[in-house]
């Protein structure tokens, strides 16, 4: 099998496939719910972080596949057709929530295929700033609770996850303990939320890997609970981080809840590559159907 890098192809080239696998589908394009945006300089100390091996351990490189400015990415992702995407986005410490949320808004407003996003963190005043995002329209939030080293049931959130499950805005979470643990990754910490905020709906951010079944026990649990299948099942990840096969017939049967993720730009492939492995899968074609485009078209409530 070719590794990813060997599998670049022209951006252009890239585009007339990324289009007709969508097309061959009967579908009016794809919805991705885990681009990344971000003010500049963030992102270019997030590709710093990835230049360095990022959380991977050892010599194994993670080259930025779509290393390009702000206008030529948005642009990109439009030629490949994706209808609505994110501004993924989120403080590694307290004082930076409100900042990138004020960005997020203005990149939103110019962006209007970008679903409004926006962050918080665990600090005083959060729970106010997440209303003022709310109020302001903001339509998903992202918490990584990797990177912000914080307990997502820590006493400051509770009103925070009070006030997003009462309101039905997704936020999509990375929580499992992949590519890297964290202090408070995998899924005993974001289950104590959940116990206590049963019909917050969640979007578990790289299927849960590496701890696959237990997301997907919590998907189970909670009807509220979805996955995005960021990264996974490519060949990057399948070295280090398997899907195990056993599981797919329970990937099936969430099939309305599992939604298109690709991390976008920061990917060490491209990115008709995670829609292949999704297709390769051989799942069918209705699942694929539901994955890249309806279950997020109606948890977002997109136009048809």
């Amino acid at each position: 099998m070719s590794s990813p890098q060997q599998a670049a192809a022209p951006e252009g080239d890239e585009t007339r496939e990324v289009r007709g696998f969508w097309g061959a589908l009967g579908l009016p394009g794809l919805v991705d719910v885990h681009t990344h945006f971000m003010p500049e300089r963030v992102l270019r100390k997030v590709w710093e972080y990835f230049d360095a091996n990022g959380p991977l351990v050892g010599t194994r490189g993670w080259p930025i596949t779509y290393r390009h400015g702000e206008d030529e990415r948005t642009a990109l992702l439009r030629q490949f057709g994706v209808r609505a995407f994110t501004s993924m986005l989120y403080p590694h410490k307290a004082g930076m929530a409100r900042w990138l949320n004020g960005w997020a808004a203005e990149f939103a407003a110019r962006t209007p295929d970008c679903l409004h996003t926006a962050t918080f963190f665990p600090e005083d005043g959060v729970a106010g700033y997440v209303r003022e995002a709310l109020d302001a329209g903001a339509r998903v939030f992202k918490a990584h609770v990797q990177v912000g080293g914080y307990d997502p049931a820590d006493r400051q959130l509770n009103a925070v996850w009070g006030m997003l499950a009462e309101a039905g805005t997704p936020v999509v979470i990375h929580c499992g303990s992949g590519p890297a643990p964290g202090r408070h990754t995998g899924p005993e910490p974001i289950a104590r939320v959940l116990a206590r905020h049963p019909q917050l709906a969640l979007i578990v951010a790289h299927l849960g890997m590496p701890e696959y079944r237990e997301f997907l026990d919590l998907a189970d649990r909670y009807r509220r609970v979805h996955l995005d299948t960021t990264m996974a099942f490519t060949d990057f990840t399948e070295e280090f981080a398997p899907f195990p096969p056993e599981l797919l017939p329970r990937l099936a049967a969430h099939g309305d809840r599992v939604l298109l993720g690709t991390d976008f730009p920061n990917i060490p492939y491209p990115y008709l590559h995670q829609l292949r492995c999704l297709e390769r899968l051989d799942l069918g074609a209705d699942w694929l159907r539901a994955v890249c485009h309806d279950n997020a078209a109606r948890l977002f409530e997109l136009p048809a």
